[in-house]
């Protein structure tokens, strides 16, 4: 079996990291789960399935995810430095991680990042990521990041417009404990990082380098049936999306205000 290097961020934390990965037979969503038992739990902390019966997503999705093909887990953060109005750099630092997980893998095609944080190969949906803060006044409680990644699932049933697998760019089956402890060292490493140095600007230039679509002009649409074309000018650290049309005139957005068109 080929064996894949952590990047040199995750190589040099290693040894810092302190993991507990807890792995159900089934569960309707781990972070329902986890987050009905954080109290129990340290930073840290992963509880996974390999059958997940009711996997949650953004805008009230549900996630299709075959049993004992793919990745479903959520990972226990409790930032030490983000405070509650900078809570989309926890969103960037897994979005990152998982990022770079899978360009260790696949060299032949873009693997990049679909705003706020889906990650996408090329125009396809490889993973969907689903952030819950827990607020404490200025402060973050805990943080719990639920992940759904696709490694050996061939067939999608649902009528998602744009599912796609790790096995259909290396056409062979990945262990899934194998890259399960891969990704989630990833990500403790890159949040422990920035959480503990703050150099948040770093973290989200990084971010914004990964960008689906950051070059050029794509169609979006809002809620309300407009559609129109528009590049990225910019992601704001607190997660606000700016678009600027052809005419020049720049819009920003948060979340579920615009959608990108494939």
């Amino acid at each position: 079996m080929m064996t894949l290097a952590l990047s040199p961020l995750a190589s040099n934390l290693m040894s810092t990291l302190k993991k507990n990965i807890i792995q159900l037979p089934s569960i309707g969503s781990t972070n329902s789960y986890l987050a009905g038992r954080a109290g129990e739990f340290s930073h840290g902390t992963v509880v996974s399935t390999y059958n997940q019966t009711a996997g949650r997503g953004q805008r009230g999705n549900t996630w299709e995810s075959e049993p004992e093909k793919n990745l479903s887990f959520s990972v226990l953060l409790r930032p030490q430095n983000i405070i509650a109005r900078q809570q989309f750099y926890i969103s960037e630092a897994v979005s990152i991680a998982i990022v770079n997980t899978l360009r260790r893998y696949i060299t032949s095609h873009e693997v990049a990042i679909k705003w706020p944080n889906d990650i996408y190969i090329d125009d396809n949906k490889i993973c969907g990521i689903l952030i819950e803060n827990t607020i404490a006044g200025c402060n973050i409680a805990q943080s719990i990041a639920g992940i759904g990644l696709n490694i050996n699932q061939r067939e999608f049933l649902s009528d998602a417009p744009n599912p796609i697998s790790l096995i259909h760019y290396i056409e062979k089956e990945t262990p899934l404990d194998d890259i399960l402890n891969e990704v989630t060292n990833e990500i403790l490493s890159i949040f422990n990082h920035y959480d503990t140095t703050q150099q948040f600007d770093t973290l989200h230039n990084i971010y914004r380098s990964m960008l689906w679509r950051r070059d050029g002009f794509h169609p979006y649409a809002t809620p309300y049936g407009t559609q129109f074309m528009a590049c990225i000018t910019n992601v704001a650290p607190d997660g606000i999306l700016t678009l600027t049309d052809t005419q020049g005139l720049s819009h920003p957005f948060a979340f579920k205000e615009v959608q990108a068109i494939l």
